[in-house]
């Protein structure tokens, strides 16, 4: 949808539990030597200043990045993860927040690729204007994709992470998500997939959970953070999910031990909770 612009919700409590996981995937990937392709179906803009009027509008990243850098004791992936994010900042401050392309940046290696759609004009260009000297390393195509994801499946390298993160702002995302999803399995059985989607007092988040346990994965894992209550109005975001098709088998005992650190970080209400369910053979 071309009136989304995530720089109104960067480095919120999504982003924080996204962002976070996506570290540890690709972590996992750096400890063998082989190459990989990175390919994020909805790159965004790339970098995100959170002094600019669309970050102060609604201030989420207060709720989020903030209180992870003010936080004391971390646990060290989560600890990983807040220095790549202190790396585009001077701290004290921190003014800028990456989206998942230029965190994924600074864990890909010179022999890793990288692949990133995006579908907003305005976002497209900064992110080409981010990744310009990449060259054949980091690649930034406009377009739709879920369209553009289907000529690079199976990568070259054989090895390969897919990020889904659309913005649900158009119910058929959904269903596209699904769509998307069971052809790329076709064409790539062995990629990880990390997919991202709001919890929402609707009908679609349960939808999609049920239509992607239908698909009788053998490794999957699904994590949930929310940090506060539904509203009594219904509307608004209360937390959000993963939902990983081929997850590192180190990551359910990484989630174990730090979802409960994130939930006391970032919760709002006493009713922040996770859940954590997975299968892995």
């Amino acid at each position: 949808m071309l009136s989304y612009r995530h720089a109104f919700h960067a480095g919120n409590h999504a982003d924080v539990l996204k962002h976070f996981v996506l570290c540890q995937c690709l972590q996992y990937f750096n400890e063998k030597d082989k190459p990989y392709t990175y390919i994020d179906t909805h790159a965004g803009a790339g970098l995100y200043q959170l002094d600019h009027h669309y970050a102060i509008k609604t201030a989420e990243f207060r709720d989020g990045i903030i209180k992870l850098v003010e936080a004391t004791e971390l646990n060290q992936p989560l600890q990983d993860y807040l220095n790549i994010i202190q790396h585009f900042n001077t701290l004290p401050s921190l003014r800028f927040y990456p989206g998942s392309p230029l965190i994924a940046s600074q864990l890909l290696r010179t022999h890793d690729r990288a692949r990133l759609f995006e579908l907003h004009p305005a976002d497209s260009q900064l992110l080409q204007q981010t990744f310009s000297d990449s060259k054949q390393h980091i690649q930034v195509k406009q377009q739709d994709g879920f369209a553009g994801i289907k000529a690079l499946l199976p990568p070259t390298t054989r090895r390969g992470l897919v990020m889904i993160d659309p913005s649900y702002e158009e119910k058929e995302d959904y269903v596209r998500v699904v769509h998307s999803i069971k052809d790329s399995l076709t064409r790539f059985a062995t990629g990880t997939y990390i997919l991202w989607y709001p919890q929402l007092q609707r009908a679609e988040p349960l939808q999609l959970l049920a239509h992607l346990h239908a698909l009788d994965l053998t490794n999957w894992l699904h994590v949930t953070l929310n940090v506060q209550a539904p509203k009594n109005d219904g509307f608004g975001m209360f937390g959000s999910s993963l939902f990983i098709i081929n997850p590192p088998y180190t990551l359910p005992k990484i989630l174990e031990k730090t979802m409960p650190t994130l939930v006391k970080i970032l919760r709002l209400d006493d009713t922040a909770h996770f859940k954590l369910d997975f299968k892995i053979s």
